[in-house]
């Protein structure tokens, strides 16, 4: 991202600049003098972009207190050390223009977007008012990047190119503030009347909170991403936002607790009415829609616990064609595994709590889908509240970063232990829609590209016995959650449906010989060793 002229001119007036070092040979290459910061700025921004790419700047030893106060009261990270910007290419740090217009025309071709990493700002400086490091009037700009692949779009999406935070700070600011002020009436004026690009209060957005809903969006392949609470949060704010009251839903029968409590519970109330179908049953959802003015089929694919895949290609074109919507919980998916909106969805939501944060630090939620339909669910979101704290979309942010390593590992771990599993004596059945034994393995191996993180089986006893298995278990902490860095297990009829009794936790397919476990990045002949050691105690 380019720095605004004004921002460094006024907080930056004496800065000297070194070459960067060549790492590439065994002495450092000589320090060339550079002109001064100012002067390259009066020099032409856009024709030296280049070059200061290859600079790091001298700090004057005064640096810290010029920083202007409202920098350092809106965004309380910022302690710029230096800038490094990318040249991405293996020429010498000083090409000519001509050079590098080559230079970015062959990466232009070789992209599927021309990259643009310029933020453009006033030439004349008003953007600062002198002292401010704010947020750039292009905060709301789609990520437009050359990178292709998801391991490298969860590291720089939503920051490297277009963040809209001016900072030379590698890692993204944490803007804590509740409210957002205008410099003048008129400007607020300009801002109401859509000529004015800003934020205004925390429950309606934040910069940092917008990183992270860039950075899903790339990987979703979305237009627009609404990052909220909790993951309940983004789907019952959803379904209120989506659903009219008298509407009817389609859901299926194997799905998270909670959002079973909320459809049957709540929804009713507005007059909403729900069809509950196997994740398989396409006759059934082909009848729910002509007996229905179905307004949204909502599944999870794959299910919890179970792991049931529901179709997303042929369910999407089915629901289309009688004009009801598609949304997807990807969960246990994440964006990495499966693409919903590619394959035909409409919208879809994910805690962010789990894989896509994955410390087990932070509550988050998440939707994604077009314009249109975000736009619908952000103005539910603006009344009902739930707004995610920066802190929090920081932390998402950070564990992003790491999200296509973590996926990788805990997808080998699962699959592994899963087929292990299946071929112990004392364990009943597995569920993994990883292994060909899955009722919908044909499925998931069409529209996914690696099978989560996390399998559930039953032990071949009862209760007492797969509590004793559990209890055995001495890496994986027994928590209810999943998707983190660290293994996690669960006996779903204890953990999550203990009050309905044996009878009542039948009824929605939960044995209490079941156990859900989540794989984390612990090494895999470490886990495989304790998981066998507490079979054997069994």
């Amino acid at each position: 991202m380019a720095v605004s002229s004004c921002y460094a001119a006024r907080v930056f007036p004496s800065f000297e600049c070194r070459s960067d070092p060549d790492f590439s040979s065994g002495s450092p290459k000589p320090e060339t003098r550079k002109p001064s910061f100012s002067a390259a700025l009066g020099g032409g921004f856009s024709s030296s972009a280049y070059a200061l790419s290859s600079l790091i700047f001298r700090f004057p030893p005064d640096f810290v207190r010029q920083l202007s106060t409202k920098a350092r009261r809106n965004c309380s990270n910022i302690g710029v050390a230096q800038v490094v910007a990318a040249s991405w290419s293996e020429n010498t740090p000083s090409p000519s223009s001509a050079t590098f217009s080559a230079a970015a025309a062959a990466a232009s071709a070789a992209a599927p977007v021309e990259p643009s990493l310029d933020v453009d700002m006033p030439a004349d400086g008003s953007c600062c008012n002198g002292t401010d490091v704010n947020v750039s009037d292009s905060f709301d700009l789609k990520e437009r990047s050359f990178l292709r692949y998801d391991g490298s779009l969860t590291v720089h999406a939503g920051e490297r190119l277009g963040r809209g935070i001016v900072t030379d700070a590698i890692t993204t600011p944490i803007v804590n503030t509740s409210a957002y002020f205008f410099k003048k009436t008129d400007e607020l004026i300009d801002f109401k009347e859509g000529r004015h690009k800003s934020f205004e209060y925390g429950r309606y957005g934040n910069p940092t909170t917008v990183v992270a809903e860039e950075k899903m969006s790339v990987l979703e392949g979305a237009e627009s991403t609404l990052l909220m609470a909790s993951g309940m949060c983004a789907s019952t704010v959803m379904f209120f936002a989506l659903v009219p009251a008298g509407g009817h839903i389609v859901i299926t029968t194997d799905c998270y607790r909670k959002t079973r409590v909320f459809i049957e519970t709540v929804l009713p109330k507005m007059g909403v009415k729900a069809t509950v179908i196997d994740p398989a049953d396409i006759e059934g959802l082909k009848s729910a829609l002509d007996q229905n003015d179905v307004t949204l089929f909502f599944t999870e694919s794959p299910t919890n616990p179970l792991f049931r895949c529901v179709d997303i290609e042929l369910v999407s074109k089915l629901c289309h064609s009688k004009g009801a919507l598609v949304c997807i919980d990807g969960t246990f998916a994440t964006p990495l595994n499966q693409k919903a909106l590619a394959l035909g969805a409409d919208l879809v939501l994910h805690s962010a709590t789990k894989f896509i944060a994955g410390h087990n630090d932070v509550l988050a939620g998440y939707i994604s889908g077009p314009e249109k339909l975000i736009s619908v669910i952000r103005t539910m979101h603006f009344i009902l509240g739930g707004a995610l704290n920066p802190n929090a979309a920081y932390l998402i942010i950070r564990g992003m970063k790491t999200l296509h390593l973590r996926v990788q590992q805990q997808n080998l771990t699962a699959l592994r232990m899963a087929e292990i599993l299946e071929a112990h004596p004392k364990v009943a059945r597995v569920y993994y829609p990883g292994l060909p034994s899955h009722p919908e393995h044909h499925i998931a191996k069409k529209q996914m590209t690696g099978f989560g993180g996390v399998v559930s089986f039953e032990i071949d006893g009862d209760l007492r016995t797969t509590a004793d298995f559990v209890d055995a278990l001495k890496i994986p902490y027994i928590a209810p959650s999943f998707g983190g860095v660290e293994s996690i297990v669960d006996q779903p009829a204890i953990m999550s449906y203990w009050d309905l009794g044996q009878q009542g936790r039948l009824k929605y397919g939960i044995k209490d010989n079941l156990v859900r476990f989540s794989f984390g990045v612990e090494d895999f002949e470490d886990l495989k060793a304790d998981v066998l050691q507490a079979l054997e105690i069994i």
